[in-house]
């Protein structure tokens, strides 16, 4: 800059002191850049792009502090494929033996007979709905591996459901009665007729009630996770979602604020491939769920959902770092719904049997 242009740009400063002063220092600064720099007609800037001069590589704005600047213009599209961590092949061997769960057999016995026994009420029930004993009801086909998940975590850690959630409180012990109190609405139903048939809650074990709203309770699970962490507590939230309910604007407000202020909950994301009617291939373009979490900052983890030693596993030290650093870890487990979406639903409207 010329330092006799002053005046024009800031008339306000004409005749000023502050001027003067500013007039003076401009030409130090002029003639010491001109001595360094005598071949260039605009020495500050020819300063700025000398051979001595080492870009930085770092971005510095605080919005993006891992970025790096690159002379290269590209737009981002897709990046490498997030893996599915598998510990059993289909014939139920584990394939690497440093994967082993190390599971005691009164604790395999437990889940395999809670597995079976979540598969037969389903049965049942779903006929008992076809005959108008109940409104309504969901089933778990093909997705009972989820027992799993409810094995690796502390039986006070605060769960929260979402639909297909039963055997997470089979494995905590709710009582067939139980299950049978709430879907028939009874006068021994713990939430006294007020739900819908499988919109389960138990206060005893730590489970609460399934809303029918999709995707309320992800924020929630947060909010009660950063409380947790304030109270000093060694636990966790455990947040069951659908692929589905990852569309609604809970999902994302939920993710942010537990990244952000860092909460310790374990959001579990059941990709089944179908939301309600809509296939995974219509909810969206991106590496399923698994990269939205790595786009909001939290440790994520894509896993076999139909082995029930991988989701263990998974579960388990998830919430290891859950607990221990307090932030959020997301896993998606990859899965097959076989059953319609519930007795309201006719999956051969839109998928074909042969499917």
């Amino acid at each position: 800059m010329n330092p006799s242009a002053l005046p024009r740009i800031l008339p306000g400063l004409r005749g000023s002191r502050a001027l003067r002063w500013t007039h003076t220092r401009l030409g130090q600064l002029q003639r010491t850049f001109d001595k360094a720099l005598p071949q260039t007609h605009c020495p500050l800037t020819a300063a700025f792009y000398t051979s001595s001069y080492v870009p930085r590589k770092k971005v510095m704005f605080p919005g993006a502090l891992d970025s790096e600047y690159t002379h290269e213009l590209r737009f981002a599209s897709n990046v490498e494929s997030i893996p599915t961590y598998q510990v059993m092949d289909t014939d139920g061997k584990v394939l690497d033996a440093a994967n082993d769960p190390q599971v005691t057999e009164e604790e395999a016995r437990k889940i395999y007979k809670n597995m079976h026994v979540l598969n037969v009420m389903d049965q049942i029930m779903y006929e008992a709905q076809r005959q108008g004993r109940i409104s309504f009801y969901m089933t778990n086909f093909g997705e009972e591996a989820l027992i799993g998940s409810a094995a690796a975590l502390d039986p006070r850690d605060q769960v929260f459901g979402q639909y297909r959630e039963a055997g997470v409180l089979l494995q905590r012990g709710f009582t067939i009665q139980q299950f049978m109190d709430q879907c028939y609405s009874n006068e021994k139903d713990l939430g006294k007729g007020r739900q819908m048939p499988i919109h389960y809650g138990t206060k005893e074990l730590h489970f609460q009630t399934i809303s029918s709203p999709l995707a309320t309770q992800i924020p929630q699970a947060a909010g009660a996770a950063y409380a947790m962490r304030r109270e000093g507590k060694k636990l966790c939230a455990m947040c069951y979602f659908g692929e589905g309910a990852a569309s609604e604007g809970d999902f994302h407000a939920g993710l942010n604020m537990a990244a952000t202020i860092g909460c310790p909950v374990i959001f579990f994301c059941r990709n089944n491939g179908y939301s309600i009617s809509t296939p995974s291939i219509e909810q969206y373009r991106g590496d399923g769920i698994a990269s939205r979490g790595i786009g909001y900052g939290i440790d994520t983890i894509r896993v076999d959902g139909n082995d029930i030693w991988a989701i263990y596993a998974a579960t388990k030290a998830a919430r290891k770092i859950a607990v221990e650093q307090n932030k959020p870890i997301l896993i998606e487990a990859m899965t097959y719904r076989i059953s319609h979406h519930s007795t309201s639903d006719d999956s051969s409207a839109y998928r074909s049997k042969k499917e």
